[in-house]
């Protein structure tokens, strides 16, 4: 990993680091995020997976605001550090724990 893409990967953990802390608080069986990203072509590369403890607790979430609050959330911090994602419901998904 090349000196840009951990400044680049430290960003994104502090972002979303946030962004956890704050959907904890508001949405029962919401466990963490996590991300996947190609440095060379960030950000339309970052993918953003949001982890649910079961498929009731995410369609709970899904049939909420659950998914535009999160989505906005996301969008707000990222915009505050100078990163613009063009097409944020795109480089999220909602997976659960549960097989």
């Amino acid at each position: 990993m090349r000196k840009s893409d951990k400044k680049i990967d430290n960003l994104i953990r502090e972002v979303l680091t946030e962004v956890c802390e704050n959907t904890l608080k508001n949405y029962e069986g919401f466990l963490w995020v996590t991300h996947k990203v190609k440095f060379p072509s960030f950000p339309q590369s970052l993918q953003i997976i949001c982890v649910f403890e079961s498929n009731q607790d995410r369609a709970n979430f899904l049939m909420s605001d659950g998914q535009q609050h999160v989505s906005t959330s996301i969008q707000k911090a990222f915009n505050q550090v100078g990163v613009q994602l063009k097409n944020i419901r795109n480089q999220i998904s909602y997976e659960t724990r549960q097989k």
